[in-house]
């Protein structure tokens, strides 16, 4: 009866009372190590601090401390070294030198800002979650609405428009010729209504308008080359088209002319109106120098 049966398979064993799991010490749950929490829950009079500040590898304790006493204090409560070395029993360098810290890391803003009197104060923002700012008060800006967002790109960045091409210079820009060229343009539309310029388009044009004047041509003659033939289709930039045409088909100077003198004035004896005396002058009519100039006529002595 005591000898056991070698053909049975062995049973599983039940854990026994007291044992623990072989990975675990056995006084782990007897005694943990480490801190323990025994937490309420707070219904008012709290802060909520961030694990990221209250457990930042970084800061000093100190700094820590004095962050989570700024974040717990009401908007407008000052927070300068002198009323913080009031309130705790660091020196005002350390205090200041934790201040440092914070700042450095983003969980402090101080900024420099004039009054209403005119006077400049030190303003300090507290951010309880650094990289995320918000406005001066530390509430966070509600992010725009996608749509609005898209739909104000196209009025802040405008397509911008192609430069026109360049036209022809006068050599001598007159105020006149120029008004004249310029009126040229305007009357292009009553010929063709597509071709409507705007003050810009016509003032670009306005030279290479001119240019063509000064070569000899009259509005009339300018204004038939830049309206003849032009295509059937839309003219979707009318005032490239008309550039196009000032330059391209630009006529040329006309042939150097000598300047044509004057005939000679041929002087013969007639008499004068006002005093009867004989002079020589182009024609009838004319009176002496003595009668142009009201004085008496000579009187010679025989």
């Amino acid at each position: 009866m005591d000898t056991q049966n070698p053909s049975v398979r062995p049973h599983a064993q039940s854990r026994i009372t007291g044992k623990t799991h072989p990975r675990r010490p056995a006084h782990a749950k007897a005694h943990p190590v480490g801190v323990i929490h025994d937490n309420t829950r707070h219904t008012s009079h709290f802060t909520v601090i961030g694990n990221h500040l209250a457990q930042h590898p970084e800061l000093s304790a100190l700094a820590i401390g004095l962050a989570v006493h700024i974040q717990s204090l009401r908007t407008g409560t000052p927070v300068d070294i002198k009323t913080l070395a009031a309130r705790f029993p660091e020196s005002a360098a350390r205090i200041a030198a934790a201040l440092r810290e914070l700042e450095a890391h983003g969980y402090l803003r101080r900024n420099r800002e004039r009054a209403t009197s005119g006077r400049i104060v030190a303003r300090t923002i507290s951010c309880n979650q650094p990289g995320r700012s918000g406005d001066a008060t530390g509430a966070r800006r509600a992010p725009e609405p996608p749509a609005r967002r898209a739909a104000a790109t196209p009025q802040q960045n405008p397509p911008r428009r192609a430069a026109l091409p360049a036209v022809p210079q006068p050599g001598y820009a007159s105020p006149t010729l120029l008004q004249t060229a310029t009126e040229v343009l305007a009357g292009l539309r009553r010929m063709d209504p597509r071709l409507l310029l705007s003050a810009t388009d016509a003032e670009h044009l306005a030279p290479g308008v001119a240019a063509w004047l000064e070569r000899d041509l009259t509005p009339t003659a300018v204004r038939d080359a830049l309206t003849s033939d032009l295509p059937p289709d839309p003219l979707r930039r009318p005032a490239a088209l008309l550039a196009h045409r000032l330059t391209a088909q630009l006529p040329p100077p006309p042939p150097w002319r000598p300047p044509v003198e004057p005939p000679p004035v041929l002087l013969t004896m007639h008499n004068c109106d006002g005093c009867d005396r004989g002079i020589r002058a182009p024609g009838p009519g004319a009176r002496c120098r003595d009668c142009r100039e009201g004085r008496p006529p000579a009187t010679t002595t025989t």
